[in-house]
């Protein structure tokens, strides 16, 4: 008997110890912010998504988020876990950031549903832009994938976008909005599940069938260790959007109103239109206009009678349309015609072809001279200076006297073309308030 009271008695003292190193465990957790959660490695880049660290203890499971989610769950499934619930903390806690995504999605959304609508594909997809770009249509990731939906490239090009020295049709709105959904309805086809098409537009359809084939599954989260960090993280990240943006009340943040909460119209050009001109006429500030027409790289619009462009701007007004006339009728665009076709700005493949010791004969180097920036340099050279920062790995615009940069990547395949810059002005398209008035599709 008294041997028995022993054994008890020490059970008591083992089980005590591992409930308070258990509870030590859990205090400690509570204490630290859901922000704390981000890996170290993370480095603030709008276009990645937050890295978190795994952990196997799921202290805060929470059923009312769970209903929320099944309440908001149409076509993709939307399920909550821990790894769901990590990215709710973050996000939830990011009120500014997102109070300005509602205010931006009033603009965006009508722009991505239309899109969506057209290729039959969930509506749920809309959300994506927030996690790749934080629907900025100028973000450019560390690997030179741009605008609001993040498309690298030859991506970008399979889904017939055009990127020149004039324009880069990734940050067009509606045209990548277009292209991103024909590749989920390619994607869908060939995985046949929306979680594995989403991580997908992440990673490739090569990485996610290796991780099926690896999982013996078709179930994402039994996948999800053999795919590449990101995309492990890209769907919880994508699944907590949703839930913030249907419940921002329940988190205290309210939409922040933007640039965008105007009401526009859409106007076709077949003519070459000076933006900064146009602006002036329209008596809006430059910056503005080019907020609404970010695929224009040198705030030219190079519209042509056999591929007219698109320009949006504010509800015209009778005060103004004269001089509005004037500029897409009759102003001369002092520029050259010359349309030169992008080359792939990659930046993981330009590091392929460095360490696979590619030519110098194909890289042209220029010394930079005292008192020369990014933007004389790129006129030298006729590219861009989006190019001259992809080519040179450059964050910022500042470079030094004596700095060696690449200034042209011959690719072999690059054509030149010649446009026609007309003076006939094409039509006029009065459109409704914003958020119901774009529904072409180019």
């Amino acid at each position: 008997m008294k041997r028995n009271v022993l054994i008890l008695s020490f059970c008591v003292l083992i089980l005590a110890a591992f409930n308070s190193s258990a509870q030590q465990k859990i205090n400690k957790l509570d204490s630290i912010s859901p922000i704390s959660f981000l890996s170290t490695t993370y480095t603030g880049d709008t276009t990645a998504v937050p890295e978190v660290l795994e952990n196997p203890l799921f202290y805060n499971y929470n059923f009312t988020y769970k209903k929320r989610l099944d309440s908001i769950q149409k076509q993709i499934p939307l399920p909550y876990n821990e790894s769901v619930q990590r990215y709710i903390d973050i996000y939830s806690s990011r009120k500014d950031m997102m109070g300005k995504m509602l205010g931006l999605s009033e603009y965006y959304f009508p722009i991505f549903e239309n899109a969506l609508k057209a290729y039959d594909v969930p509506m749920e997809l809309k959300f994506l832009p927030i996690i790749e770009s934080s629907m900025n249509s100028h973000a450019i990731s560390r690997v030179g994938a741009t605008g609001l939906w993040q498309f690298m490239f030859s991506t970008a090009k399979d889904y017939g976008l055009g990127m020149d020295n004039f324009v880069d049709e990734r940050k067009d709105p509606i045209q990548a909005s277009y292209a991103a959904a024909a590749y989920f309805k390619d994607a869908y086809k060939n995985l046949g599940d929306w979680l594995l098409a989403i991580a997908a537009y992440n990673c490739g359809t090569g990485n996610v069938n290796r991780a099926i084939a690896k999982a013996h599954s078709r179930d994402f989260w039994a996948i999800r260790p053999f795919l590449p960090q990101e995309t492990r993280n890209y769907v919880p990240a994508f699944i907590a959007a949703i839930y913030v943006m249907n419940c921002p009340d329940k988190h205290q943040i309210k939409a922040q109103k933007s640039l965008f909460a105007i009401k526009t119209d859409t106007i076709q050009v077949s003519r070459f239109v000076s933006l900064t001109e146009l602006a002036e006429a329209l008596a809006m500030e430059e910056g503005d206009l080019c907020t609404l027409n970010p695929s224009y790289k040198k705030k030219i619009v190079n519209g042509s009678e056999d591929q007219p462009k698109r320009i949006i701007i504010p509800k015209v007004s009778l005060a103004n349309f004269a001089e509005i006339y004037e500029v897409l009728n009759n102003h001369t665009v002092e520029t050259s015609t010359r349309v030169i076709l992008a080359s792939n700005d990659d930046r993981r493949l330009h590091k392929k072809h460095k360490e696979a010791g590619q030519s110098s004969a194909q890289v042209r180097y220029h010394k930079v001279g005292a008192g020369q920036n990014l933007i004389a340099i790129a006129n030298q050279y006729n590219v861009e200076v989006q190019d001259l920062r992809v080519w040179n790995n450059l964050k910022g615009s500042t470079i030094v006297p004596g700095q060696r940069l690449i200034v042209a990547q011959k690719s072999g395949h690059a054509r030149e073309t010649e446009s026609r810059s007309g003076k006939k002005y094409i039509s006029y398209k009065a459109k409704g308030k914003s958020g119901s008035r774009i529904t072409d599709r180019l």
